[in-house]
C-alpha cells in the first residue's frame, strides 16, 4: 500500500494536472501582435502652457482614444496607459499603420465659427487675443476671417459618415448637437441668416485642428434670428467613404485634451506570425523529443519518467499563461520552448544525486528499497534546485520590468517554465518515481533504475579525478585572452544597436522574386537614403531588411517605390519605428537591467553563501555577457530587445550552472575533511561534471532546433543562447571556481570560536 506521503503526492499532483488540463482545453491563448499580425503604436502625451501630461490628463486621452478606434471598425483592439504619460495601443489585424496614425493621433480640436468676411493680407492661422483667427477658405478665394469660437467639439452628441444620394453631395457627416449646444447652433445659423445671398458672413465654418473642414452658407430658407432648428448639421467636402467614417470617428470621440506623438510604431503581416508559431512549435517537438530520447538513454526507467513530468511540464506552463491572461509573443514562445531545456536540470541533478546514494549505500541495501537513495537525492539536491531557479527568476523579473513590448512576454513564460519544472521535477517525477520503484518487478532488475551505476563520464572521473585548480594561472590567462578578444571586437567592429535603443525604423519587406542587396541597396539611396542600411535575408534571398533613421510615412512609401521598381511587387512583414527620445530611454533601461542583475544575483548568492563564492560567480556570469556580446559584434548581428531577453537569460544560466558547483564545494567542506581546498574544487567539478553535461545537452537540443527553424529573429536569439550554455559551462569550470578557490585562499573564513562553557556551582548544575 502507499504511504499516506506519497497518496498526499499523487493527490496533489492529479489535481493541477487535472487543472491545467481543463484551462488548455478550454482557454484561447492571447496571441500577441507578432504572432497574429497587426499594429502596434505608442503614444506619449505632451505638456502643453495649460495642462501638464500627468497620469489623469493621460487616463482622458486614452478614453477619447478608445472612442477613436472603436470608429475603425478593429477586432479586439487593445489600449492601455505605460507609466505616466505612454498610451499603448494594439489594433489586431491592421496592416497599414498610417489608416490609424492619421486618427488616433490628431488632437481633433473642433470648432465651428462665425465668417465675419474675407481677406487676403492677414496672417494665416494666427489666432487673435479674442479668439479670432484667419484660416484658408476650403472653397478656394483666399482666406477667411473667423470670429470666436461659438461651439466646441464637446457640444457633438453624434457624428455619423452618411452617403447622401438625393442632393449629390457624395459622403458627408452629419453631426447632432446635445441640447444646449442645439440652441448656440440654431442663434449662429440665425445671425448668418441675416447676411444677404453671397455674402461671407452667411457662411458657418467648421474648423478641426486649425483647418476648416467645411464651410456652408446658410440655405435662403432659413429664416433670419430663428436659425436651424433641430440641433443638426452636415460636414460636407468631396470626402471618401473611408475619409468620412475616419472624420466622423474623429469628431464624435472627442478632442484629445493633450497633443500626442506617436514614439513607437511596429507592424507585423499575420503570415510572419503565423510561420513563427509553426516554427517555434516544430522546434519545441524536436527539441523535446531529442531531450527526451536522450535523458531516457542516460538515465533509463529515471529517464523514462522525467520525459513524462517533461510533458507534463509543457501543459503545467501552457496552461498557466493562459489563465493568467499573459500575452503570449514570438520571445514568449522562444521563452517557452527554452524552458523546455532548462526543465529537465532539476531532474538530471536529483538523478546524478540518487546515484551517488545508491553506490554509497551499497548494492544489497538500495535494491532492497531503491526508494531510499532517491528519496535521499530529493532531500540533498533541493538546495542547489532552488538556489540555481532563483537565479534564473532573478533574471525573468528584470525582464518583466525594464523591457517593454512583446520581450515582457519571454520574462513572464520563462519565470511561469522555471516555476513548472520545479513542481514537475520535484513533486510530479517523484510520485512517478515512488510508484515505479516500489514494482517487485524493478527490484528484481536494479540496471533497469539507471541508479545501479554512476555512469562512464563519473565512472571515469571519479577514477582518475582532475587536476584543473593547480593550473589556475592558466585558464586566467585564456580567459583574459578571450575577454580581450570581446573587447577588440566592440572597439573596433562596433556593437550594431537596434532601432529600439538607437530610434529610427527597419522594415522588413517580402518580395516575389529573390533580391539583389546591391541593387535594391542603389535604389533605396536613389530614392533620397544613401545612409540606409539593406541587407537582403532569408533563405531563398527573397527578403530584405531596410533600416534608415526616424522617417515619415510618406518616406517608407518612397522606399517600398524603390524596391519594387528593383525587385517587383514587395509587401511589408514588419515595420517598426522608434522615436529617438523612446530608443535613448529603452537603452537606459537596458544598461539598467544588466546593472541590477548583477546586483541581485551577488546580493542573493552573498546571502546563499559566502561573499567569495558570490564575487566568483558573478565575475563568470560577467565574462560570459562580454563574450556574447563580443561575438555578436564580430558577426555583425543586431543588438535589439530580443537579444537583451537573451543576455538576462545567459546570465540566470550562467549563474545557475556555477551554484550547482559552488554549493556541491560548499557541502564537501562541511564535512570536516582535511584536504586541500584546491582538491575538494576538483572534486566538486569530477561529482558534478555529468550534471553539466546533460543538463547542457537538453538546452542545446532546443537552442539548435529554434537556431534552423526559428527564423531570422529567433536565430539571433537562439545564437546568442547557444553560445551564452556553452560559455556558461566552461566559465563555471574554468573561472567560477578556479577564482572561488583563489578567493578562499587570500581570504579565508575566520575560525569559528568555539562558546565557552558556563561555569558549574558546586552541587553540579549549571549557572
Amino acid at each position: 500500500m502507499p504511504s499516506s506521503a506519497v497518496l498526499r503526492r499523487a493527490l496533489l499532483a492529479l489535481a493541477v494536472v487535472a487543472l491545467a488540463l481543463w484551462t488548455a482545453l478550454t482557454t484561447q491563448p492571447r496571441l500577441g501582435l507578432d504572432l497574429r499580425g497587426g499594429t502596434r503604436i505608442v503614444l506619449e502625451t505632451q505638456d502643453t502652457p495649460a495642462l501638464r501630461a500627468d497620469a489623469e490628463a493621460t487616463d482622458r486621452a486614452l478614453e477619447v482614444l478608445r472612442k477613436r478606434v472603436d470608429g475603425l471598425g478593429v477586432a479586439e483592439p487593445s489600449l492601455a496607459r505605460a507609466g505616466e504619460n505612454r498610451i499603448v495601443v494594439e489594433l489586431p489585424g491592421l496592416r497599414d499603420p498610417r489608416e490609424a496614425a492619421e486618427v488616433i493621433g490628431r488632437t481633433a480640436q473642433l470648432t465651428v465659427h462665425a465668417v465675419t468676411g474675407t481677406t487676403a493680407a492677414a496672417p494665416e492661422g494666427r489666432t487673435a487675443d479674442d479668439g479670432t483667427r484667419v484660416l484658408p477658405d476650403p472653397d478656394g478665394g483666399g482666406l477667411l476671417t473667423l470670429a470666436a469660437p461659438a461651439l466646441t467639439g464637446d457640444g457633438v452628441k453624434s457624428a455619423d459618415a452618411v452617403l447622401d444620394t438625393t442632393s449629390g453631395r457624395g459622403w458627408t457627416v452629419d453631426l447632432a448637437f446635445r441640447d444646449g449646444a442645439a440652441a448656440d447652433w440654431a442663434r449662429l445659423t440665425g445671425e448668418a441668416a441675416c447676411a444677404p445671398a453671397g455674402d461671407p458672413a452667411r457662411r458657418v465654418a467648421i474648423v478641426l485642428d486649425d483647418r476648416i473642414v467645411s464651410a456652408p452658407a446658410v440655405q435662403t430658407g432659413v429664416t433670419c434670428g430663428a436659425g436651424i432648428a433641430g440641433g443638426s448639421t452636415q460636414i460636407t467636402g468631396g470626402f471618401s467613404a473611408e475619409e468620412a467614417r475616419d472624420l466622423a470617428a474623429l469628431v464624435e470621440g472627442g478632442a484629445l485634451p493633450l497633443p500626442v506623438t506617436t514614439v513607437e510604431q511596429s507592424t507585423v503581416g499575420p503570415t510572419l506570425g503565423a510561420e513563427a508559431i509553426r516554427a517555434s512549435a516544430l522546434a519545441a517537438v524536436i527539441g523535446l523529443a531529442c531531450t527526451g530520447v536522450f535523458v531516457i538513454a542516460v538515465y533509463r526507467l529515471l529517464g523514462l519518467l522525467a520525459t513524462l513530468a517533461l510533458l507534463l511540464y509543457g501543459l503545467l506552463s501552457y496552461a498557466a499563461v493562459v489563465a493568467l491572461g499573459a500575452t503570449l509573443t514570438l520571445p514568449g514562445l522562444a521563452g517557452f520552448v527554452l524552458a523546455v531545456g532548462i526543465a529537465v536540470d532539476a531532474n538530471v541533478l536529483v538523478f546524478e544525486r540518487a546515484r551517488e546514494e545508491y553506490a554509497a549505500l551499497g548494492r544489497t541495501t538500495a535494491v532492497r528499497d531503491p526508494r531510499r537513495p532517491l528519496a535521499t537525492a530529493f532531500a540533498k539536491a533541493w538546495s542547489a534546485v532552488a538556489d540555481s531557479n532563483v537565479t534564473t527568476l532573478l533574471a525573468a523579473g528584470l525582464l518583466f520590468a525594464f523591457a517593454t513590448g512583446p520581450v515582457k512576454g519571454f520574462g513572464v513564460t520563462l519565470a511561469l517554465g522555471v516555476v513548472a519544472s520545479m513542481v514537475t521535477a520535484m513533486v510530479i517525477t517523484r510520485l512517478l518515481a515512488d510508484v515505479a520503484l516500489a514494482l517487485p518487478a524493478v527490484r528484481r532488475r536494479p540496471a533497469l533504475t539507471g541508479m545501479a551505476n554512476l555512469g562512464r563520464l563519473r565512472t571515469r572521473l571519479a577514477r582518475r579525478a582532475p587536476r584543473l585548480m593547480v593550473h589556475r594561472r592558466r585558464w586566467f590567462t585564456v580567459s583574459t585572452v578571450l575577454l580581450l578578444a570581446a573587447l577588440a571586437g566592440i572597439g573596433v567592429r562596433g556593437v550594431q544597436l537596434g532601432v529600439e535603443f538607437t530610434g529610427g525604423r527597419d522594415v522588413q519587406y517580402a518580395a516575389t522574386r529573390p533580391v539583389d542587396a546591391d541593387a535594391a541597396r542603389a535604389a533605396v539611396a536613389a530614392a533620397g537614403f544613401p545612409d540606409a542600411v539593406v541587407q537582403a535575408t532569408g533563405d531563398d534571398g527573397r527578403e530584405v531588411t531596410v533600416r534608415v533613421g526616424e522617417t515619415d510615412d510618406s518616406a517608407q512609401r518612397r522606399i517600398t517605390d524603390a524596391l519594387t521598381e528593383t525587385a517587383g511587387p514587395v509587401t511589408v512583414e514588419r515595420d517598426d519605428l522608434v522615436g529617438p527620445s523612446l530608443g535613448g530611454e529603452l537603452r537606459t533601461h537596458a544598461l539598467l537591467a544588466l546593472g541590477l542583475a548583477v546586483a541581485a544575483q551577488l546580493a542573493y548568492l552573498s546571502v546563499r553563501f559566502r561573499w567569495t563564492y558570490a564575487a566568483a560567480a558573478v565575475a563568470a556570469m560577467a565574462q560570459d555577457v562580454l563574450l556574447v556580446v563580443g561575438l555578436f559584434a564580430w558577426l555583425g548581428k543586431p543588438v535589439d530587445s530580443v537579444f537583451l531577453a537573451a543576455l538576462l537569460t545567459v546570465v540566470g544560466y550562467s549563474v545557475n550552472d556555477s551554484v550547482v558547483v559552488l554549493d556541491r564545494l560548499r557541502e564537501l567542506r562541511r564535512t570536516g575533511t582535511r584536504l586541500p581546498l584546491a582538491d575538494l574544487a576538483d572534486r566538486a567539478v569530477a561529482q558534478t561534471l555529468p550534471r553539466t553535461v546533460n543538463t547542457g545537452m537538453g538546452a542545446l537540443f532546443v537552442l539548435a532546433a529554434l537556431a534552423v527553424l526559428g527564423g531570422d529573429t529567433l536565430t539571433d536569439f537562439s545564437v546568442a543562447l547557444l553560445a551564452g550554455v556553452l560559455l556558461g559551462m566552461a566559465s563555471t569550470v574554468f573561472t567560477a571556481l578556479p577564482l572561488t578557490v583563489t578567493l578562499e585562499t587570500r581570504t579565508p573564513k575566520p575560525p569559528t570560536r568555539p562558546k565557552t562553557p558556563r561555569p558549574a556551582d558546586p552541587t553540579g548544575a549549571v549557572v
